[in-house]
């Protein structure tokens, strides 16, 4: 079982920036693929970015590509969500997963760890 727990939600204005962390713990981290997903009430909880074991292979929403940065460093077990050019729309709590296999995906149910979600706010 993996133990996931992320910071740096916040409040920001639109067109700013903020970097999500996702600490990680209970197995080896660069043997699992991390992701990041988003979820706004009355709505599906959503893919946003995935990154595989090794980091060597990312993919993104087409909602985030071009502005949205996934990435992981396997010293620190810690996966690291960059958002810049943040829109309104971004609003959302904001949860980490980790997988079962170093293998990179992007659909829920191959997710098998969850963090408790960060909020963030993006006003116009």
């Amino acid at each position: 079982q993996v133990q996931l727990v992320e910071s740096g939600g916040g409040l920001v204005q639109a067109g700013g920036s903020l970097r999500l962390s996702c600490a990680a713990s209970g197995r080896t981290f660069s043997n699992y693929a991390m992701g990041w997903f988003r979820q706004v009430p009355g709505k599906e909880r959503e893919f946003v970015a995935a990154i595989s074991g090794s980091g060597s292979s990312t993919r993104y929403a087409d909602s985030v590509k071009g502005r949205f940065t996934i990435s992981r460093d396997n010293v620190q077990n810690t996966a690291y969500l960059q958002m810049n050019s943040l829109k309104p729309e971004d609003t959302a709590v904001y949860y980490c997963a980790a997988s079962s296999s170093r293998i990179i995906i992007d659909y829920i149910s191959g997710f098998r760890s969850w963090g408790q979600g960060t909020q963030v706010t993006v006003s116009s």
